[in-house]
């Protein structure tokens, strides 16, 4: 027998490449027939369901149409799935013993010797499962029970795997193979190549997008990716462990597990910023499954983008539930500038109600009903009200002069118009308002911050990200902005806005329309753009960097998951947010009542040892019970620690100079606000491989090399301070140059 310390030759290892090529081939040509009968069936679903008939289609012409698009539909489902998966479509093999003949099926209980067995099978493993024309399969899909041995097997506990390889290739060619034995000793005709694939895979560079790691999952990543999909399973773990690509890895898993379930009830990915979204976008796609949404924080209310960033301390008060008490007293209140009295003639006498008695009908009325929907109810009460100042002829006759009225019809558009929450938010610019509703609840430093917050919102034309969970517990508290039948309403009536609000005509008021409108008089109608609809509901939920969500953005996404199960990752040591305790509680009341599990990442794949090391020592001073994982792989070559001449761009430009001769990947420039304009050229430079970034926008994302700027700066400006500096530190996979002030 031979060991597998004894390295194979360089005609060995080309010699197992060569039989490993044979097989893809065979593999890609099966995909080619696949894909032309792909065509077929398109072809065969558009012949169908012809008809050259003008007027009424008849019942088995319309089951024609029917079966076309059905056919067409998965056809092209189908052709797509094939033409993702060309890349790298074979990533795996296992030479197993066949525990079938040894009346085993965990590999649990093996014979001695079990390796030395002459009846073994060998297994392919891939992105999606690919049969020949026998239906034998080719490759199995990594996402099958069939494979999982691929991922859980061990020395310690081997599955009956003799020897795991992973095949690196480049488009259909192979070019390398990696072994992992996994039995005491290999057969004489097996043959063992390389140092292990997992290491491997963390010596390559990286590029702008997140790779999958389904060709390298670990068996504690697998254990989670694989868990039962009912409940809540949380993965924690310290930076570069994992946790987000574990995550999309399970959310590849449950839509293979139980498509019905998750593909028709939907899969919501919620990252912090559209710099993550972009980042993890090809993901999923390349593991087989093209059907999941990917939100950012600040995405997930529709009719909303936006990636902008409050100040700390207006975040913080935007963020806490205490808000709610704000914004339930401003939903609940008068519009701004609606009439405060009701005064008209109707059936030709002259009828007045107090500003006290509307707004005694307008509390009852939000008792029962949103304000959006309350109309109805509103003009009921107010007709009501006027019947009993006047009570002159008949009641009925009355109040039909009450509901012909034109008068009538005026006040109502102007005292209880539909209201869209961001205009109700856009109310609380003004800080007097703001004042009036907030005391009591926050300072008047705290409020006064707030108001200056909406109205730079509005000078700049766009929300901020913590606007956005305001909106939504704004639109939840009004409801559903209605919209008025076209035939009821007058061609002039009908103004650009109106059309995109979708709602009946109005005009906005006057404190509204000052505060969309910028210094320079340009109007800011954008920010009204689009209708806020009703939160859609998901079959699951997967929530990165969980720990950086307030309060209220818990609210916010759990409105979206009255029915679903839950994926939640993140690290408490990276957290943005301050008040864990509250963030906690409104974490557990979103999840409800549902099941826990957690899993628990402890390994640093991403780091090397020497700039883990160095940023372990910076947060540890701060929070010394930070999880704290282990790197396992080392460069030799320790961070450098520099301090600035004065001039930034000059130093950061000898840090990428020294850098881009070291690595041959991308390089990441982090940068505090006060420095961003000055080194925002220096974004692309190098033939695209720097990317000038905020250190917020830097979480769940990887360079090969990073340039950390001022981290004290950093310190000052982030949400969370010493925990984003520490975010900042752990980004680079092999070299980081930090720079600070001289003084």
């Amino acid at each position: 027998m031979s060991h597998p310390t004894a390295a194979p030759t360089t005609d060995v290892v080309a010699r197992e490449i060569a039989a490993e090529q044979a097989h893809v081939d065979t593999v890609y040509a099966e995909l080619s027939r696949a894909s032309e009968r792909a065509g077929l069936v398109a072809a065969d679903g558009m012949s169908r369901g012809r008809t050259d008939r003008v007027g009424d289609i008849r019942d088995e012409e319309i089951t024609g149409l029917f079966e076309r698009d059905a056919l067409v539909f998965n056809a092209a489902r189908r052709q797509a799935s094939l033409d993702q998966q060309y890349e790298g479509l074979v990533f795996g093999r296992l030479d197993t013993l066949d525990l079938d003949d040894v009346g085993s099926t965990s590999g649990s209980d093996l014979p001695p010797q079990w390796w030395l067995a002459s009846d073994r099978q060998v297994r392919y493993i891939g992105r999606l499962g690919v049969r020949d024309e026998d239906y034998e399969p080719l490759v199995i899909d990594w996402r099958a029970p069939a494979a999982a041995a691929f991922y859980r097997a061990t020395p310690a506990q081997p599955y009956g795997v003799i020897r795991r390889r992973v095949l690196r290739s480049s488009g259909p060619v192979v070019v390398g193979v990696e072994d992992d034995l996994m039995a005491p000793e290999a057969p004489d005709d097996l043959v063992v190549v390389g140092d292990g694939a997992l290491m491997a895979a963390l010596t390559r560079t990286r590029g702008s997008r997140m790779r999958d790691i389904v060709a390298t999952i670990q068996r504690h990543q697998d254990e989670a990716i694989r868990a039962p999909g009912r409940g809540v399973t949380e993965i924690t773990g310290g930076p570069g462990t994992g946790k987000t690509v574990v995550a999309l890895h399970r959310a590849a898993y449950l839509l293979y597990n139980e498509r019905r379930r998750y593909e028709g009830g939907g899969v919501l990915v919620i990252g912090p910023s559209s710099a993550y979204t972009a980042y993890i976008e090809r993901v999923l796609p390349s593991l087989g499954e093209d059907s999941v949404t990917l939100r950012s924080l600040g995405d997930v209310v529709d009719a909303i983008t936006t990636g902008r960033l409050d100040r700390p301390e207006v975040a913080a008060i935007k963020g806490t539930l205490r808000v709610r008490r704000l914004l339930e007293r401003v939903a609940s209140d008068r519009v701004p500038g609606a009439p405060d009295g009701f005064r008209a003639f109707v059936g030709g006498q002259a009828i007045t109600i107090a500003p006290a008695q509307l707004d005694d009908i307008r509390r009852r009325v939000l008792r029962g009903h949103q304000r959006n929907s309350g109309a109805a109810s509103a003009r009921g009460m107010l007709a009501e009200a006027a019947w009993a100042t006047h009570r002159a002829g008949e009641r009925a006759d009355f109040f039909e002069s009450f509901e012909q009225s034109m008068a009538v019809d005026d006040f109502m558009e102007r005292w209880w118009p539909q209201v869209d929450p961001r205009e109700v938010l856009l109310w609380l610019a003004d800080t007097d308002l703001a004042y009036r509703h907030g005391r009591g609840i926050f300072t008047d430093g705290e409020l006064a911050a707030f108001a200056e917050s909406i109205r730079e919102a509005a000078e700049l034309g766009t929300w901020s990200v913590a606007d956005v969970a305001l909106i939504d517990d704004l639109s939840a508290r009004l409801g559903l902005v209605q919209q008025q039948p076209a035939e009821d309403r007058g061609f002039y009536e009908i103004d650009d806005l109106d059309e995109r609000l979708g709602v009946q005509s109005r005009e906005l008021s006057p404190r509204t329309q000052a505060q969309m409108t910028s210094r320079s008089g340009e109007p800011r109608d954008h920010l009204l753009h689009g209708q806020v609809g009703a939160p859609e509901d998901y079959a699951h939920i997967l929530v990165d960097e969980a720990q950086d969500l307030s309060p209220m953005q818990w609210r916010m996404v759990g409105r979206r998951a009255e029915y679903a199960s839950w994926t939640i990752v993140g690290d408490a040591a990276q957290a943005s947010w301050s008040d864990a305790g509250e963030a906690r509680a409104a974490r557990e009341q979103a999840f409800g009542t549902q099941p826990r599990r957690h899993f628990h990442l402890d390994t640093n794949y991403r780091n090397a040892r020497e700039i883990f090391d160095y940023a372990r020592d910076v947060v540890m001073r701060f929070i010394p019970d930070a999880d704290i994982p282990n790197a396992v792989r080392e460069t030799g070559v320790e961070p450098l620690d520099q301090a600035m001449t004065g001039d930034i761009v000059a130093d950061v430009e000898r840090s990428l100079a020294a850098l881009i001769d070291e690595v041959s990947g991308s390089i990441a420039v982090i940068t505090p606000t006060r420095y961003a304009d000055t080194l925002a050229d220096l974004d692309g430079s190098h033939g695209g491989r720097v990317t000038v970034i905020d250190p917020m926008s830097t979480k769940g994302l990887e360079w090969d090399a990073t340039v950390v700027v001022d981290p004290d700066a950093i310190i000052d400006e982030a949400p969370g301070g010493i925990r984003v500096l520490y975010v900042a530190l752990t980004r680079a996979a092999h070299r980081m140059t930090v720079l600070r002030p001289r003084d």
